[in-house]
């Protein structure tokens, strides 16, 4: 078998419908706007934003927030086609398989352990931050020690120097999640949609009362002249100017992660063809508004060096409490919000994840137990619990930014070969019926593909060396194992010898 065989699409589609193994269809329009929206509000918004402004941009983070919203919205299009026309579970991966063989369909599902797996490690690190923050308000705290990665250290107001050992409320909370998605895809989609109200709320909230809070100050210059800023860890970024805004793209870009997670949830949903289209780019479309206002409060309330130094951690409730007099209750408040936003959004990435792996299983590119579906609730529940050692270990000893970084630039790479598939599948198989279709689809897949280009090098050097690294360890694995395993290839065997 080569390489780069393509899995037919109609054996894709065939493959879902057929079989005890098929996933259970319970999720509706609804249920997947608000998947979409819990995924896509969370780190990403109440931590990532402080990080850039930090790090790259200062108060010019908005404008990351719009290239990084083109990016998505050209992808998400591109997303909506492909969802609509193979409404299977299995994402990027799946469409990859379709249009461009089976070598980079393992290369994009290996990439998308960066996305969904190291993703869910992130938000449960960022979780733990405002745990303790939660727990302040009751005089208690979970140790440095306990709550940051080994590779973490800070000094105290006494000058004495504190060094992480493991990271045990991101841990706690990646179990409990697990468990609860072990139950099953409806149980966790109506403890989402709780959450999704409550948070939006608050976000809401934050915006309209911290408005009046705006220090003009805070967004002078806008868009700060291009300099180097150096951060704590001793790493150098490109401050302000045009990379500036692209490297906060690049990191922003990790709060627009999830809109997607909507299509790998493709299998489940009662009328896919018609609901998938509406829950990607609904909860894109108003988490894009959502996002830029708030940025442009926060970064108004609080400084850059604020961001830097005491803010760093739970930036949100830190601005409140420290600028908005009176408002003490609301970083309570959005404190407990957002542990509750991190909850959802962990929970749709541990969700993606497992059916990514769940259809490449299937198709024999990784180990049959991947597929094993629960007895009773019909959940890849082996699965998910494997995902839960590698998540959970990631989560507890691996620095925040550093796995934050590492999902954005897997995911921006996802989106480049989705956008080039759908100008692939247009050429290739023209006749396949589409209920939703990208307009002018060569502008707008190559635009695209060179929005998430530019995020990307924005990023800079280490997450390049990062991907690359990650990549090549796929490959061995691919041509060890998943090579001689594959169903297409055999089948494709066998018909050569027949």
């Amino acid at each position: 078998m080569g390489i780069f065989t393509k899995k037919p699409i109609g054996k894709l589609i065939q493959d879902a419908e057929v079989g005890e193994k098929s996933l259970k269809r319970t999720l509706s329009a609804a249920n997947l706007v608000a998947l979409g929206i819990g995924a896509i509000i969370g780190a990403g918004l109440f931590v990532r934003t402080a990080a850039a402004a930090a790090n790259y941009a200062g108060p010019s983070v908005t404008i990351g927030f719009i290239v990084a919203a083109i990016g998505c919205a050209l992808a998400g299009l591109c997303y909506a086609e492909f969802a609509s026309m193979i409404p299977i579970a299995g994402s990027a991966y799946t469409y990859t398989y379709a249009t461009m063989g089976e070598l980079l369909a393992w290369i994009i599902g290996w990439d998308l352990v960066l996305e969904y797996a190291v993703g869910a490690a992130t938000v449960g690190i960022a979780w733990s931050e405002y745990l303790n923050k939660l727990l302040e308000i009751f005089g208690l705290h979970v140790p440095y020690e306990w709550s940051h990665s080994p590779f973490e250290k800070m000094t105290d107001a006494a000058g004495m120097v504190h060094s992480g050992m493991m990271n045990v409320p991101a841990l706690f909370i990646i179990l409990m999640l697990t468990m609860l998605l072990i139950r099953g895809t409806k149980e966790s989609a109506v403890v989402n949609g709780i959450i999704v109200i409550s948070k939006v709320s608050i976000v809401i909230l934050f915006i309209v009362l911290g408005w009046s809070y705006m220090v003009p100050a805070n967004h002078t210059p806008y868009i700060p002249a291009p300099t180097t800023y150096v951060d704590s860890q001793s790493v150098s970024h490109n401050f302000g100017g045009i990379w500036g805004i692209l490297g906060a793209a690049g990191v922003v870009f990790f709060a627009f992660i999830g809109f997607d997670a909507v299509s790998t949830a493709a299998q489940e949903a009662k009328n896919p063809k018609k609901d998938m289209p509406i829950g990607i780019l609904g909860s894109l479309v108003v988490c894009t508004i959502l996002y830029i206002l708030f940025a442009h409060v926060l970064t108004g309330v609080a400084s850059v060096n604020d961001f830097r130094t005491q803010g760093k951690e739970a930036s949100v409730a830190y601005a409140i409490k420290t600028y908005m007099t009176g408002y003490g209750w609301l970083a309570n408040l959005v404190t407990v919000a957002i542990l509750f936003g991190f909850s959802s959004v962990i929970l749709v990435m541990l969700m993606g994840q497992s059916r990514v792996f769940y259809s490449m299983s299937r198709d024999g590119l990784v180990p049959k137990v991947f597929s094993d579906l629960h007895p009773k609730h019909s959940t890849p529940y082996k699965s998910n619990w494997i995902f839960f050692v590698l998540v959970g270990a990631f989560a507890a000893v691996v620095p925040g930014d550093i796995v934050g970084d590492m999902t954005s630039i897997g995911t921006l790479f996802a989106f480049i070969l989705v956008c080039a598939g759908t100008w692939i599948l247009r050429i290739t198989n023209p006749e396949i019926k589409r209920q939703f279709k990208v307009p002018a689809v060569p502008v707008v897949s190559t635009l695209g593909i060179l929005v998430c280009a530019a995020m990307i090098a924005g990023l800079g050097w280490t997450n390049w060396a990062r991907l690359i690294g990650w990549l090549i360890i796929g490959l061995v694995i691919y041509f060890a194992y998943s090579k001689k395993n594959s169903k297409l290839g055999k089948e494709n065997d066998t018909n050569l010898k027949g």
